[in-house]
């Protein structure tokens, strides 16, 4: 067969519109309830739980500890009791803390509480927020304030490494700022001398991750900080995934270098409750700063709305009092000991898994991470690493895939530990059946993940995740279906390509 290879991006895109069209539609399973319409008498509410329930089935099953995203689960007592804690505030609304009293006593008290966890200056301050998102779109658009106000910066720009968390970039895709987006050397740590050469007088701020989340590598943070409050440029830390971890972990006598308040020129730290904090909610993160002076510029305030004068210190209104109320109950639930033994055994877990890895030739793993997080990759150009993937998902586990370069990535919890043998051994079983079938890398979600990550024209791919999200949110959606679909299509845009 002959292969119609693009020679520029227009006639790529025309490929890519012609193998669009050749797409099967995916038929959304029916309802046991008419969801075409509201009903006109409420169903009855058993039935209503028990339908819901069922939609359930689809799911990973997280509490098994095979999945390894997205969730930070301990155990069923914690998550019973978290429940409880929760309906305690399951309507209270904080958009206003004078009437919600508690809600407010309840944030200074965590605040108090966790603050000596970065070494925070006394005049340090902070808020809740409702993710890490929130968090740093938060720390993203209080940094353009203080340029605009007291540098005149009218085209600002922030700089931050190839590494750095995706809502980095959508922060300025929001707001507006110049992204500029530095390299990273061979241990998957910014490249500080690319790093420094890039600032300007429109900087409005750098950032750094403790650790990043793609490979588990810590920023160089300490060797940075002193050399841009120098340079009077905000330096900004992602901690969303370190910071409830990372203390504990130095506390335990591990060698972690320092990336908190601790340096100079570290002028803000996100940190997310819902991830090493075992909030389990979601909807719980921290952002601290070193000062009033800073923070100031994060708040909102309009005095000429008719329906009053509105002020808010975070970017919803509306806020959840549940989330709030159970992070407060978890750090008195858990306290040092707690963090601590859980803690400990993810260290056991990661370097249990290391010494695994290091004894499978096909596979390595990336740089050197000191955290959770760790990315997996294949030695071995016979043995795709999204294939291998692919047979775990057969056997139960779950985890997220990444790119350029490609890998697998775990996010390791204290359950883990339980199962870090079983998960050994279906990697190895994994990897003998992608060994003996090297085609497996042309089925199932191998295909998609390896075209993503190949196809040159990065527009085109950008053009046609958006269409899928289109299809997903459109008027008639099509069911989210990874397995059947998107593979079949992206493999046949592969074939069509570089077949």
């Amino acid at each position: 067969m002959e292969i119609e290879t693009p020679k520029n991006e227009n006639e790529t895109e025309a490929l890519t519109q012609k193998a669009t069209l050749e797409m099967n539609a995916t038929v959304t399973e029916e309802s046991s309830f008419n969801d075409e319409k509201m009903p006109k008498q409420g169903y009855d509410r058993e039935k209503i739980f028990s339908e819901i329930s069922d939609l359930k089935k689809d799911d990973f099953d997280f509490r098994s500890g095979k999945v390894m995203c997205l969730v930070y689960h301990l155990d069923h007592e914690h998550e019973n009791f978290l429940k409880k804690v929760y309906n305690l505030y399951f309507e209270e609304n904080y958009l206003n803390p004078t009437v919600f009293k508690s809600i407010k006593k309840i944030e200074e008290k965590i605040l108090r509480q966790v603050k000596p966890l970065f070494n925070s200056p006394k005049d340090a301050v902070g808020s809740l927020t409702t993710g890490g998102t929130e968090s740093i779109l938060l720390a993203v658009k209080t940094y353009k304030e203080i340029g605009k106000k007291l540098k005149k910066i009218k085209k600002p720009n922030m700089i931050v490494s190839k590494s750095a968390h995706v809502a980095f970039e959508k922060a300025a895709n929001y707001f507006d700022i110049k992204y500029k987006v530095i390299d990273m050397d061979d241990d998957f740590r910014v490249n500080q001398k690319k790093l420094l050469e890039a600032i300007d007088r429109n900087t409005i701020m750098v950032v750094l991750s403790a650790p990043q989340y793609p490979h588990g590598s810590i920023d160089p943070i300490f060797e940075l900080g002193p050399q841009l409050e120098k340079k009077n440029i905000p330096l900004h830390v992602d901690g969303c995934v370190g910071g409830f971890i990372l203390p504990w972990m130095e506390k335990l006598g591990n060698e972690i270098p320092h990336w908190d308040f601790r340096v100079p020129g570290v002028t803000s730290i996100s940190a997310d409750l819902h991830k090493y904090g075992y909030v389990a909610p979601k909807g719980a993160s921290l952002l601290l700063y070193r000062s009033m002076n800073l923070m100031k510029y994060q708040f909102f305030v309009s005095t000429e709305w008719p329906g009053g004068v509105y002020v808010s210190p975070t970017i919803p209104g509306s806020r959840p009092g549940g989330a709030i109320a159970t992070t407060y109950a978890t750090l008195l639930s858990l306290g040092e000991e707690g963090y601590m033994n859980y803690t400990q055994q993810i260290i056991e877990a990661k370097n249990m898994l290391e010494e695994k890895i290091a004894e499978m030739p096909e596979l390595f793993i990336f740089g050197k991470p000191l955290a959770s997080c760790i990315a997996i990759g294949s030695s071995d150009k016979n043995c795709d690493i999204f294939a291998i993937s692919d047979q775990m998902n057969e056997l139960g586990w779950h985890f997220d895939r990444i790119q350029n370069p490609n890998g697998i990535h775990l996010t390791l919890m204290p359950n883990h530990l339980q199962v870090m043998d079983e998960f050994v051994n279906d990697l190895k079983v994994s990897i003998q059946k992608v060994q003996a079938n090297p085609n497996l890398k042309f089925q199932g979600n191998a295909p998609m993940y390896g075209v993503l990550a190949k196809v040159p024209f990065r527009k085109m791919v950008k053009e046609n995740v958006l269409k899928i999200v289109e299809e997903m949110y459109a008027a008639e959606p099509k069911a989210v279906d990874e397995s059947s679909t998107r593979p079949n299509f992206f493999m046949r845009l592969f074939l069509r390509f570089f077949g």
